[in-house]
């Protein structure tokens, strides 16, 4: 059994992770630490969990573990690997954004990166909203064919927002609404350019990013479009090609709708052509394969395990 600690675990993305990792067959949590939760059971922060753990929050951290998940706010990652010195062998994946853009951690998107992540120790896993248009943008990338500046346009539910609250995901606010916010500068862009870079050395096209507040609680839904002299048929054979080998990709024929990949680690790509431009949906969970379950897929990948291993969730459908 892999057995695993959790830092910074009240908040949304480690009950997320906790939830798949209690039904991950190769998975033994070892502990979940929280300093503000610390003597309480994890099912009574965690509410959807009564019945499937007796697992108390915990102030104490062991080594004694093969996977070190660190799920604190953003900032928080550094201070903690300052304050604690972790043994090389233990892997860590770290679900803020404080090391996507170091070298010494591996970014942690398998459909970019899948080799590196399975020689890995240190995994800094992408941002959601970078998940989702990485995944739509990565094989015209491949193939060299972003040239021109990309027009995005991509509503995340307010779970993307963190537990704690604030003004803009109160559902008084949040219900029947909606926002724009972080327009054309959103911290996620950093490591999408470097992404695409690492694919399209040269790529320097603008990418105009208008990021919405949605008044759902889970998910994200991209639409993006730029000039292209592909055929719908070209692009969508790229895009089959490119995720042939990837497994929770699926490139459909189909216009898509949120709620076939809410509750999964899936991501849902359509393509198609109007007149000289490409529309590209991407659409995932952002708890789920913008969170905790690709944090879930890269700690497979580091143990040898098959990839999907215990993360074979269903969508809500109604």
């Amino acid at each position: 059994m892999i057995n695993i600690g959790i830092i910074g675990g009240g908040g949304y993305t480690a009950g997320e992770l906790i939830r798949i990792l209690l039904n991950h067959p190769k998975a033994k949590i070892s502990f979940v630490h929280s300093k503000s939760q610390a003597g309480k059971l994890v099912s009574e922060v965690h509410q959807d969990l009564i019945g499937e753990t007796w697992l108390s929050f915990t102030n104490q951290i062991t080594t004694d573990i093969d996977v070190l998940f660190l799920c604190q706010g953003h900032g928080q990652s550094v201070k903690f690997l300052e304050e604690h010195l972790i043994p090389e062998e233990i892997t860590i994946i770290d679900l803020s954004r404080d090391y996507r853009l170091e070298e010494n951690f591996v970014y942690g998107l398998p459909e970019l990166n899948k080799e590196a992540i399975k020689n890995s120790k240190r995994i800094a896993n992408p941002g959601c909203f970078a998940t989702a248009l990485q995944l739509g943008l990565l094989p015209l990338a491949k193939a060299g064919e972003l040239n021109n500046e990309v027009h995005i346009h991509a509503i995340t539910g307010s779970t993307g927002a963190g537990q704690s609250p604030v003004p803009t995901t109160h559902f008084s606010w949040r219900s029947n609404n909606l926002s724009i916010y972080k327009a054309f500068k959103h911290q996620h862009l950093d490591e999408i350019k470097r992404s695409l870079n690492q694919l399209q050395p040269g790529f320097n096209s603008h990418l105009n990013f208008l990021p919405l507040r949605g008044n759902f609680s889970r998910g994200i839904f991209a639409s993006m479009y730029m000039n292209t002299e592909m055929t719908e048929t070209e692009v969508a054979e790229l895009y089959s090609s490119y995720y042939s080998d990837h497994p929770f990709v699926f490139v459909s024929g189909q216009n898509p709708n949120l709620k076939q990949v809410v509750n999964t680690n899936k991501c849902v790509i359509h393509v198609e052509k109007h007149e000289g431009k490409i529309l590209i949906i991407s659409m995932i969970d952002n708890l789920v394969k913008g969170a905790s379950g690709q944090a879930v897929q890269n700690m497979n990948l580091t143990q040898g395990l098959d990839e999907v291993t215990g993360l074979q969730l269903k969508a809500i459908a109604f």
